[in-house]
């Protein structure tokens, strides 16, 4: 998900295709950490496209990654997370879905002053998590970011996040272009009534 024009970089999903298979919330928990992605879909009904969110350490009610990657399977105009109706559409290359910002789990936002300062920093200590972001071109809206979970559950640096960029874009209330992790790319803007839109190019792969 959020690859480059290539197709190179960009965050694994782990998407369990038949989710009414795996129903106790003990064995989706010991699936995704498991398959040790930084998120994991189950898809609990195609059709409706009901899907459910895990971690490799809790459930999320909503994260923009694993929403992109399912709109861009399923290619259904909704999403039903636990916390709310998604919205999605398909653009050319680039997957879109739209969510309310409020339902994005908290992130601490910090700013450095140049691009390089991000580039340059260490892996925090487990805490907080943390999106580590800059201008790179703030005229143009192009933004440079990492994303640190700080949960201790194994990923120690999210290559590419959906949840941090639409709390982003809600903060700067403006359209942005996100270089996040290797050299991910993340498309954002803000929509009326509090919708925040946030697109990518997903790469199907099997495993």
């Amino acid at each position: 998900m959020f690859c480059g024009p290539d197709g190179e970089f960009g965050n694994e999903l782990g998407v369990v295709r038949d989710g009414a298979a795996v129903t106790d919330d003990v064995d989706r928990l010991n699936l995704a950490r498991a398959l040790g992605f930084s998120e994991t879909v189950f898809i609990d009904d195609e059709i409706a496209g009901v899907i459910d969110i895990w971690t490799p350490s809790t459930r999320l009610p909503f994260a923009g990654h694993p929403c992109v990657g399912a709109a861009s399977l399923l290619a259904t105009p909704e999403l039903t997370t636990r916390a709310g109706r998604v919205r999605a559409r398909h653009d050319g290359e680039f997957t879109w879905i739209a969510a309310q910002s409020d339902w994005a789990p908290p992130r601490v936002l910090k700013q450095f002053g140049s691009a390089q300062e991000v580039d340059a920093l260490e892996v925090p200590p487990q805490g907080d998590w943390v999106y580590a972001w800059a201008w790179h071109n703030e005229p143009a809206g192009q933004i440079r970011a990492r994303a640190f979970p700080g949960r201790g559950d194994g990923i120690d640096e999210d290559e590419a996040t959906g949840a941090a960029a639409i709390l982003l874009t809600a903060t700067l209330n403006r359209p942005l272009s996100i270089r996040q992790g290797r050299g991910s790319q993340i498309t954002t803007r803000p929509l009326a009534e509090g919708w925040i839109e946030i697109g990518g190019r997903v790469l199907e792969t099997q495993h």
